[in-house]
Formats: structure tokens, sequence, C-alpha cells
């Protein structure tokens, strides 16, 4: 076998991340966008001493576990990965995915606690980042989300199962606008062009909507008359605030040069759990609202009885974890990177009533080294990549008598939770939730206790 041999291949599970796995003579295959159990005909990429890459090219014999897909987009669009799977196995495949990470760290798991489905499976999401681009080389402009194994292109989102409807208006809106006056999109190799992305966010509970309409600094149409555009849809929420961002970078991210109120406000508020939360723009605040609850609760629950308590959180964005658990400890200190995001923090701990918050902008491996008390529960609700090992040190250092991790990313957690182990940390419980049905991703919940 060589590259660019196609190859028959039955696949026997997918791993986290969307890693479907098979096996050709007595060699391991990776395929990408497989489901467990099908039997397909892929081409060799990529051949390696550890195994064989290869890309899907047409599935030969179906999933017990598929079904067809209600998104149009979905053979196409690389937002969403098991649209074409029944959710109950979506989640059982995802609670195995994450059990199989555990155990080949060598976690050892006290009471291993199952997984929650997400209370909505369709239009959960309350922010999607799209992009500006163009669906082939010279086409029209396009917006929406990254073609699948597409480094450029876009496809433009007519319908989707997991964004609000008025996401798809507002998308609409915007598109037909640009292409009227014939604005180009950002090119990220040749680094000319306008439009890079479209922000918007949704309060669950509210309705207000956010809009962020990011480009280069190069403005070549009126934003006043955008702005009228987006307030004259009829929409079933409300726009609260239209912002510009300027953005020069040559990173294809969503970051700020300068930012500038358009209309209204620069925040949405949103409600969890009877509180009431303010989420600025680059804030990082759960993107699914009901799921996230579900999510909290899990995390009340692992905390147990917290009155008179100290409890640290780190990574902790708006103070969301902060203020949920603020309401019946002694304090609770929080330390977040996003300035915006602690300033954020400390108004809804305003709002909420709640006067034992305090909050630190920083970057938890050098501002935890400031924290002078003790804590007796330490809550962790790191990025995606997880904790610096030097965090984890210093995090060990306190020698807290419990810790709960709230984590994205299985991998990194099962990476952590090594260390943790290693210095006396018992593995209590894990619980997950679905919170991103049709995609990849899962929340897992774990409470650890000192030896």
């Amino acid at each position: 076998m060589k590259k660019n041999d196609s190859i028959v291949l039955d696949i026997e599970e997918v791993l986290f991340p969307n890693k479907g796995i098979g096996y050709i003579e007595g060699q391991k295959v990776v395929v990408k966008n497989v489901l467990p159990k099908q039997k397909i005909e892929a081409r060799i990429t990529k051949k390696r001493s550890s195994g064989i890459e290869a890309k899907l090219e047409k599935v030969l014999q179906k999933s017990p576990f598929e079904q067809p897909s209600e998104c149009p987009h979905f053979s196409l669009c690389g937002g969403c990965t098991y649209q074409n799977m029944d959710i109950a196995s979506e989640i059982a495949m995802k609670e195995k995915q994450v059990k199989t990470l555990l155990e080949q760290a060598n976690i050892i798991v006290k009471s291993w606690e199952g997984i929650l489905s997400s209370p909505k499976q369709k239009a959960y999401r309350n922010k999607c980042e799209f992009s500006f681009g163009d669906e082939q080389k010279g086409g029209n402009l396009a917006l929406g989300m990254r073609k699948r194994q597409s480094y450029y292109e876009v496809v433009t989102l007519t319908d989707c199962n997991i964004v609000d409807s008025d996401f798809l208006k507002i998308i609409d809106a915007t598109l037909h606008f640009f292409q009227k006056r014939n604005i180009p999109f950002y090119h990220k190799a040749r680094h000319d062009g306008v439009l890079r992305h479209l922000v918007v966010r949704k309060g669950e509970a509210t309705g207000e909507i956010l809009v962020n309409l990011v480009t280069t600094s190069e403005i070549c149409f009126s934003l006043e008359e955008y702005q009228k555009q987006l307030l004259c849809l009829t929409l079933e929420g409300n726009i609260c605030g239209i912002l510009h961002t300027k953005n020069d970078g040559l990173a294809d991210i969503v970051q700020s040069d300068k930012t500038e109120v358009l209309y209204g406000r620069d925040y949405f508020i949103e409600k969890l759990l009877d509180l009431e939360f303010k989420v600025s723009a680059f804030s990082f605040f759960q993107t699914n609202s009901k799921g996230a609850e579900k999510l909290y609760e899990i995390v009340k629950e692992f905390a147990g009885d917290v009155k008179n308590k100290i409890v640290f959180d780190l990574y902790c964005g708006t103070g969301t974890i902060a203020q949920i658990m603020a309401e019946q400890s002694k304090k609770v200190i929080g330390i977040e990177l996003v300035e915006e995001a602690v300033a954020a923090a400390y108004e809804n701990a305003k709002r909420n009533e709640l006067l034992n918050c305090e909050f630190i902008a920083g970057d938890v491996l050098k501002k935890i080294e400031e924290l002078n008390e003790k804590p007796d529960l330490i809550i962790l609700d790191p990025p995606r990549d997880g904790i610096h090992t030097k965090a984890i040190d210093k995090i060990i250092g306190f020698d807290a008598p419990e810790i709960i991790y709230v984590s994205c990313k299985p991998s990194s957690l099962a990476r952590d939770l090594q260390i943790f182990q290693q210095n006396n940390y018992s593995i209590e419980r894990v619980k997950l939730v679905n919170q991103f049905p049709r995609t990849v991703h899962v929340e897992t919940v774990v409470s650890m206790k000192k030896i």
C-alpha cells in the first residue's frame, strides 16, 4: 500500500475527536467523518510507522446508527459531524470515548455517573462566529461556516440545525448587503480585502441579540446603512447592540484592534439558574445556555455543602460558576485572563447582589501566586488545551481538600488528571453532559479529593 491507493475499510470504532479506526493488513487506519460499523472506500493520504491516515471517498455500507441528515448543508459544512447519527448513539459513543481516554491514561475513577443529554438538540447555540469567503475559488461572496476539510471555502448557511433562526436572518441580510455593494472578503493568503467575520450572540432567556461585524480597517461602505439594514429585520429576539471590530492581524481569528458600538450597547444579558449575567463581545460564556444549567447543577452537586468555605474559581470567564457558588459559600475568588470578562464578572456580581466575590485579571499561571488565602475547594474550567503544567503544580501546592475540574476536551483532561492523581488526588466522581449535540465535543465534570 502507498499514498493515494484506494482501500476498503470496516470502521470498528470512532475515537475522540472524530477518528474512525479500521484495520487493513494488520495496520491501523484513521479516517475522519465516519461512523462506527460503516464499510467505506477511502484514499490513503499519509503512511507512517504509527499507522495510516486516509480520506473518506464513499460509504459502501451504512452504519446501524446512521440516519438521514436533516441539514441541507451537512455533506459540505464543517460545523457539525454527527447530523447523520441518531442522538442516543451519539451520546453513547461520546461517553465511551471519554471513558476510553481516561482508562488509557490509567485514571482510576471511583464513581462513573454517565452522561446527560442536552435539554435542546437543535438551535441550542447562543454564539456563532461566521466567516466571509467564497463557496469556490473566484465564486460569489459567501457567509457561514468553513467547508469540511477546507481552509478557505465557505458554506453560506440558509438553514442550520444548531443555531437560532434569528442568526440565519442576520446572515442573509448581511450577505445581501455586501453582495449588492461588491465588498470583497479578506483573503487569508493574499492579505487583501475587507470582510472577515460576523459574530452573533443571543440570550436564550432574554432574547437579546449582539451582532459584531469584523473587518479590516479599509472600510469602503457605510456602517450606518449596514446598521439600518439589520434594524429593519423582523426577528423573534431583539437586537440590543451592533458592533464593528477592526482587525488587521494576519491570523484567521476574531480579535480586536479596535471595537466601536454602532447601535445600543456592547453586551447582552443572559440568565442562568436564577442569576443574571452581562456577557460582553469577547467574554467567554457557555455556548449552550440550557446545557450550561445542567453542567453547573452537576458542579453544585459535586461541591456539596460549601457553607463557610473559601472557593477558588480559576479560568472564571464572566464569573458564572463563581457566582453560582457564591450564593452559599463564604467567599469566592476568580481568576480570568480577559480583562473585559473580569470587569463583566464584577458587574454581574453586583447585579446579583453578591458581595463575597473577588475577581483578578491575568494569567492563572502568574496570578495564582498572589493568592494568600487557603482554599477549601478549587474549581477549574480551563480553555480547550487544559492547564499549563506549571500552573497544575501551583494549584496542587494549595493542598485544597477538594477540586472540581470542568473540561471541554477529554484528551486534555486525561493528561491533567494523570498529574493530579500522581500527587495524591483521588478521582471520586465523573459525569458528562452532551453540551454540543451533533459535534465532536462533550463536557466532563470531575470531582477530586486529596488523599
